[in-house]
């Protein structure tokens, strides 16, 4: 169907094309200053580290929803190999799997609308012999900022949100009073929605399907504030079903068509929900920077976050 104009009327407001000059190619991470590095790194106090991916394994967050996402298919390529008789041995391996099979951050030209990606460039771009020509995960290079975790499953009182609840404005400003903590220029959202323990309780078909993710709202409340990028514990990232019956992904298209901002999935919330509870703070350090696969349209991700 085409994309109703609700959804061009929210482009318009979110709108960056052009904001960092017509030749850029990384968006909102233009936002990531090096004075906001400074005051991030000013946020660490304990040292405390939290590791926020999953682990890459071939029973994996993959269930074939996605057709050619696979899990990760790792095979040793030698064992305990010696080059000459009592020497040093080396065991070495390979991996073949989707590059958004488990943490990851999408890239720019994940997503395209109306023939076009990130700063108006045309979506025949991408090609299967160069890949992204433009905004490419590469062009990532180095995302360390302050995270917010917006908690939003603890700011309402529960283990986790329902499938298809949609996270709203309200929602994300609900978990900022929760944590004393307000979202601001070059920061790095994580949304919290409880939905991963699905996953890490082994059900891996309920973790996949119906979830709870952000709403076609949430876009505005991201632009007002300058946020560099978002992240969040689901696969699909927005609500699923669509709020919108039939319009399929237009959150992925307002951030990352129209603001140019990361946006990450399946990250795994649940040891700093516990941790930022504890210390009685939501914001830190992140280092968050995607494997730089050239001209890879996302990547994955191991991001840690230190309080």
């Amino acid at each position: 169907m085409p994309l109703p104009p609700e959804f061009h009327e929210i482009a318009k407001r979110v709108n960056n094309w052009g904001r960092w000059g017509e030749r850029d190619e990384i968006g909102t991470l233009n936002l990531i200053t090096d004075a906001v590095v400074r005051e991030a790194a000013a946020t660490v106090l304990t040292g405390r580290r939290v590791a926020l991916a999953v682990p890459l394994r071939q029973r994996g967050i993959q269930t074939g929803l996605i057709p050619g996402r696979v899990n990760p298919l790792h095979t040793m390529l030698s064992i305990n190999q010696q080059y000459a008789p009592e020497s040093v041995a080396t065991s070495d391996d390979a991996v073949t799997m989707g590059l958004q099979a488990g943490t990851h951050w999408d890239a720019l030209p994940h997503v395209s609308h109306g023939g076009r990606i990130y700063n108006g460039r045309p979506a025949d771009s991408v090609t299967a012999h160069t890949r992204a020509a433009y905004s490419g995960i590469e062009k990532a290079r180095h995302v360390v900022s302050r995270g917010v975790l917006l908690d939003v499953a603890r700011a309402r009182g529960v283990e986790h949100l329902e499938p298809g609840h949609a996270v709203t404005p309200e929602d994300l400003e609900a978990a900022e009073a929760m944590g004393a903590v307000a979202v601001g220029p070059g920061d790095i959202a994580l949304v919290r929605t409880g939905h991963m323990q699905h996953y890490l309780g082994g059900d891996r078909r309920a973790y996949g399907h119906s979830s709870p993710g952000l709403s076609i709202r949430a876009p505005e409340w991201f632009h007002a504030r300058d946020v560099a990028a978002v992240a969040d514990d689901t696969l699909c990232f927005e609500v699923f079903p669509p709020e919108i019956e039939g319009l399929w992904l237009p959150v992925h298209a307002l951030h990352l068509v129209e603001m140019g901002m990361l946006q990450g999935q399946n990250w795994n919330l649940e040891e700093l929900s516990a941790a930022c509870a504890e210390e009685q703070r939501y914001a830190f350090l992140l280092t968050a920077t995607p494997e730089p696969f050239e001209g890879g349209v996302g990547a994955p991700v191991a991001p840690v976050a230190v309080l």
